[in-house]
């Protein structure tokens, strides 16, 4: 095997007929060494083929096959943290966007940051010490649970809490007035469509291919299926242009975007990774609960508020 090759986390899933989420767990626990080249987690060939040869209880030859070094950050110490420490909250919706002025108000001693990723990168940044708060909707299709199935998978060991912030709906956005007459999953089936995909890592991704995974729907039968937004409204300019059929996502891009319909399929619940024991826990969970906080949130079409604010998880 060539040392220069590498793979993704998805083609290492393939490669070694596992789940994504394994994947993680293997990198997570160094079994697996990796590295980021942007915003994708990579492994060399040469560390896969020596993991394949522990596996099987064949000694790794580490001349032929030298073992990069596995950066490990360490994750932020259980105790409460002092004063002025920046929370780092991650995710793209503008709900986040909205929390974060809220504990800049409300919070006295720390400063909210805002990083924009998806919810698999999200979990990974909190588990190498780089997030304080994470947003995730991750559906694992073999249960249909949102995030936890996830959420306990990568972040072992650590004290956190899961709480809701919302749900909303997600779907197809389609061109206006649906001539493909897209209703459902099983019509990704049909011949010559085309669609704009998200990256690697994000909920609309992992929605999509586990949709795809259990509706036996080969990725490679998608024209477009490679083309990716880094977000909802990227996805739905895509298909309001004519350049694709149709794409995934939330409902609230559709009428921001115009010239496209929503075609809603799923209710996604969308939930936040807080870290426990931090000088800010308890306040940003207050605000959580807040009448000013749902009140701004409600404001918001497509957001349902039901279960904002209830504790899902505790370790």
């Amino acid at each position: 095997m060539e040392p220069d090759i590498s793979y993704t986390t998805e083609e290492v899933a393939k490669l070694l007929k596992i789940s994504k989420l394994t994947v993680y767990d293997l990198i997570k626990k160094g079994e697996l060494p990796s590295y980021r080249v942007g915003k994708q987690m990579r492994v060399d060939a040469s560390d896969l083929e020596a993991y394949k040869r522990r596996a099987k209880g064949i000694a790794a030859n580490e001349a032929a096959f030298p073992a990069a070094p596995v950066s490990r950050v360490v994750p932020h110490p259980p105790g409460p943290v002092s004063g002025s420490s920046p929370i780092v909250i991650t995710g793209q919706d503008v709900s986040l966007d909205i929390l974060a002025s809220h504990i800049e108000k409300r919070v006295d001693g720390v400063r909210p940051l805002r990083a924009y990723a998806g919810s698999l990168d999200s979990l990974m940044a909190m588990y190498r010490g780089e997030a304080d708060l994470v947003s995730t909707h991750l559906l694992d299709g073999d249960t249909g649970e949102y995030n936890l199935p996830y959420i306990r998978a990568i972040l072992v060991g650590f004290p956190y809490l899961v709480v809701n912030l919302l749900s909303r709906r997600a779907g197809f956005y389609v061109p206006r007035g649906n001539p493909r007459k897209l209703a459902a999953w099983e019509d990704l089936r049909q011949p010559g469509l085309r669609i704009v995909n998200r990256e690697k890592g994000s909920g609309a991704r992992v929605l999509l291919d586990e949709q795809l995974r259990l509706h036996g729907i080969r990725p490679d039968r998608l024209l477009g299926y490679d083309t990716e937004e880094t977000n909802h409204l990227g996805i739905a300019a895509k298909v309001a242009s004519g350049e694709a059929d149709v794409g995934v996502g939330i409902e609230k891009a559709a009428s921001i975007v115009g010239n496209v319909d929503f075609i809603p399929l799923i209710q996604e619940r969308y939930d936040l990774v807080l870290l426990k024991n931090r000088s800010w826990t308890d306040s940003v969970l207050r605000i959580l609960n807040s009448e000013a906080f749902r009140s701004e949130l409600g404001a918001i079409s497509g957001y349902d508020l039901t279960i904002t604010g209830r504790i899902l998880l505790e370790t």
